[in-house]
This record gives structure tokens, C-alpha cells and sequence, in this order.
């Protein structure tokens, strides 16, 4: 009897074994990881490195991530310098013979900003390298991968649509925008906002603000009367607090999501409502009379 239960415990190995095993898509962040996923749908494993909140700029893979980088079909990453702990990982992988692909080189990008996403024209052109990369992967359908980025894509136009209309709340004077780093630089670009300056200078959350850095910006908020400041979700906004009430003026500290989705059920969960909750968020924050 025990002998039986090895040789069958032997045969179903072989039949595990022999199967055929989906290629893998390794994902840096988890915003382009829900994209993918999109666009993939069942022709491959998509595994996503960072969880939801993390940090992209501080963010490291472990030994056993950057193992599975190196064994990818294909390494899709956001490029720009945005992973700064995790590019040396995916240039290893490519020198050793993976396909990779940067989305925010392909999204017309205004260098070196790395925050494509905030403009969903820029994410549908993502949408399009990303399938294009994707089909080129040994045993996934072509077909099947440009009838889901099609389809996903429809409904990033539906996006940018609601949020144009959505937007159209606040009135030109008031497009103004205080945020923890430079991260919307494309939005802002897009709707026809002005980045009045950030809580920490640059596109990284690596760096520090000054004293003085603080006070011109406080400087700024009173002459400009802005009525909030928005910090990411994922970050301590100590800073964004101390700042506004530096300011001698009423501002709110409004969270978004901006560089990491939230957990299933927060808000934020896919690439898609992200978006729509911070579009209503700043709709609010910008509608308060100071």
C-alpha cells in the first residue's frame, strides 16, 4: 500500500511537472501592476513587486524578488528614476537576457519627472507599449492581449473624461497646488493647474526641506490664499502640518493616493478609482474658502 501511494505521489509530480507553466510578468510598482493585470488578463502570471503603500523612491526587493526579476518573460517598471532602489535589479535582469520595459518612456514623459500616471492620456499610451511588450512573449494570444488593452483603454478615456468634467468645478484662479513632493506635474499640465510648490523639493521623497525652503513656500501659500496642501497617503504629514500652520492662514492637509494604491475596499484599489478619489478629493480641498 505505501509503495502504491508513492508511485502516485511520483506520477502526479510528473504530470505537474510536465505541464505547461504560464510565463511571468514582474511588475515594479503596484499602480502598473494593476494596468498590467488589465491588459494580461489569463495569458500570464503577473506578479507585482511593491505592496499597496509603499514608497517607489525608497522601496528595496529582496534576494528571492530579484531572483524572480531575472527569471521574467518580461520586467515592466516605470523608469524615470522613480524605483531608485530597485533599477540596478532591473538592469541586472535585462543584461541577463529579460525583456524590460520603462512605461514612462513611452508616455511622452516631461523628464525627469517619473509621475506619468497623473495623466491618463499618458497612461493609455502606457497602455499600448505595455501590450505591445506583452504580445511579443512566447505562448501568450496577440489577439486576446489587444482586445483587453483596447478595452481597458476605452475605459482610461472614459476617465480622463469624467475627470475633465469633474475638474470644470474649480474655476481657473483657483487651479492652484501645494503638494508633499513633485508629483503632479503632469496632472497639472493636463488640467490646467500650477504647482504654487512642494512641501519637499524635487520629485523623491528621499529628499529634505530647509528652513528656508519651508518659509518661501509658506510665502507662497499666504500670497496665493491657497486652501490646502496635499500629502500622500503613504507619508507622514508632519511636515505638510508644521507648513500650514507656518503660514499664519487656515489650510487643510488633504491625504491622496499618489504613488501606491490603497488596500482592497480604501478607495484606492485600482488605478482607475485612485484616480477618482483623489479628483474628488482635490475638488473638495480646493472648493474650501480659507
Amino acid at each position: 500500500m505505501r509503495i502504491l501511494v508513492i508511485v502516485l505521489a511520483m506520477l502526479l509530480a510528473g504530470c505537474a511537472s510536465g505541464g505547461e507553466r504560464r510565463p511571468e510578468v514582474v511588475v515594479t510598482t503596484d499602480i502598473l501592476g494593476d494596468v498590467t493585470r488589465m491588459i494580461v488578463g489569463d495569458q500570464a502570471q503577473v506578479t507585482v513587486l511593491m505592496k499597496p503603500g509603499s514608497d517607489p523612491h525608497s522601496f528595496g526587493v529582496s534576494a528571492q524578488q530579484a531572483a524572480r526579476l531575472e527569471r521574467a518573460a518580461l520586467v515592466v517598471y516605470n523608469g524615470l528614476g522613480l524605483e531608485e532602489g530597485v533599477l540596478r535589479n532591473v538592469h541586472a535582469a535585462r543584461e541577463s537576457g529579460v525583456a524590460t520595459l520603462a512605461a514612462a518612456e513611452a508616455a511622452d514623459p516631461i523628464r525627469p519627472d517619473p509621475h506619468f500616471w497623473t495623466d491618463p492620456r499618458r497612461m493609455a499610451m502606457a497602455v499600448d507599449a505595455i501590450a505591445g511588450a506583452v504580445e511579443r512573449i512566447d505562448g501568450v494570444d496577440p489577439a486576446v492581449i489587444r482586445t483587453n488593452a483596447a478595452a481597458y483603454r476605452r475605459e482610461i478615456e472614459r476617465l480622463d473624461a469624467w475627470m475633465e468634467q469633474r475638474l470644470g468645478a474649480i474655476p481657473p484662479a483657483g487651479r492652484e497646488l501645494v503638494t508633499n513632493h513633485h508629483v503632479f506635474g503632469y496632472f497639472a499640465q493636463r488640467y490646467g493647474f500650477t504647482i504654487v510648490g512642494t512641501v519637499i523639493p524635487g520629485g523623491t521623497t528621499l529628499a529634505s526641506p530647509s528652513a528656508s525652503d519651508l518659509k518661501e513656500l509658506a510665502d507662497a501659500i499666504r500670497e496665493h490664499e491657497v486652501p490646502a496642501i496635499f500629502t500622500d497617503s503613504a507619508q507622514p504629514d508632519r511636515l505638510a502640518q508644521v507648513l500650514a500652520s507656518e503660514a499664519g492662514v487656515e489650510v487643510q492637509v488633504v491625504a491622496l493616493f499618489t504613488e501606491s494604491l490603497s488596500g482592497p475596499g480604501q478607495g484606492a484599489d485600482t488605478y482607475l478609482r485612485m484616480m477618482r478619489t483623489n479628483t474628488d478629493a482635490m475638488v473638495d480641498g480646493l472648493g474650501t474658502t480659507p
